[in-house]
């Protein structure tokens, strides 16, 4: 007589009922991490060459995978904010983007006509040079009378410091100021500068400004583990042309190609 041995899994031993189970609870944590996940991005399209039907294309992919937000160029805010109006995705735009030397006037302005139209999120650019130059008070300034503008329209404000041009004092720096500003956020980069998000940065921004503000992590982040590096290292969003692809990823489907911005 002839014996065979199976070896089984611990999953197979148990049978076909306790596998089910494993892969009902193995998809219902899968479903919570992509709702998080999703919930944390702002779905990016920065490019100048974006069309009316690429933008139309992205708030159509924030819709579907409810993304926190739609962060998109000035000029596309009213076509945005009429796809999105009642829904929860919110409308976000740029200020003084990407260089952050404009006057603040023309910040405040670019501000007001973008709340205007529909805007509820606004990721300004802080003025670079003149905090590297030493000039807090008008960096402040600037950052305060922009966070009170947001503020009385129910929006809020995300200040852009573009670390790659920051050394750790000025990152420091730059991090209590938009505290001290009353702003919602701060976030590393544009994207559009010599470099992008980095887990130390994050690290050190949520160290800097401690539990009160957000942390946006922005520039470079394309795959599902870079998003969970900058979660765990205390971000609580995610600037990312790749969101779809990321949550793909996830799902375990192909992702196509991701875009820079």
């Amino acid at each position: 007589m002839v014996f065979l041995s199976l070896k089984l899994s611990p999953i197979d031993a148990c049978g076909p009922r306790l596998q089910s189970r494993f892969s009902v609870v193995s998809s219902s944590v899968q479903i919570e991490e992509k709702q998080r996940l999703a919930a944390a991005i702002d779905h990016t399209l920065l490019k100048p060459e974006a069309t009316q039907t690429d933008i139309e294309r992205v708030c159509g992919e924030a819709l579907e995978y409810t993304f926190a937000s739609v962060c998109i160029n000035p000029y596309w805010v009213p076509l945005a904010a009429n796809i999105l109006r009642a829904t929860p995705v919110r409308v976000c735009t740029v200020v003084g983007f990407p260089l952050g030397a404009n006057q603040a006037e023309t910040k405040l302005a670019e501000a007001s006509i973008a709340l205007a139209h529909g805007a509820r999120e606004l990721d300004m650019v802080q003025n670079v040079g003149a905090l590297r130059s030493g000039d807090d008070d008008f960096v402040e300034n600037e950052i305060r009378e922009l966070a009170d503008l947001a503020h009385r329209s129910g929006a809020i404000l995300k200040v852009i410091l573009e670390t790659c041009l920051l050394n750790r004092d000025q990152k420091i720096r730059a991090c209590r100021i938009a505290v001290a500003a009353k702003a919602d956020f701060v976030k590393t980069s544009t994207g559009f500068s010599t470099g992008g998000a980095t887990v130390d940065d994050i690290r050190l921004m949520r160290e800097t400004v401690g539990p009160s503000l957000g942390v946006k992590a922005s520039g470079g982040i394309r795959t599902l583990a870079s998003v969970r590096e900058m979660l765990s290292a205390g971000a609580t969003r995610i600037g990312a042309s790749a969101g779809v692809q990321i949550l793909q990823e996830l799902s375990g489907a192909p992702a196509s190609a991701a875009g820079k911005y």
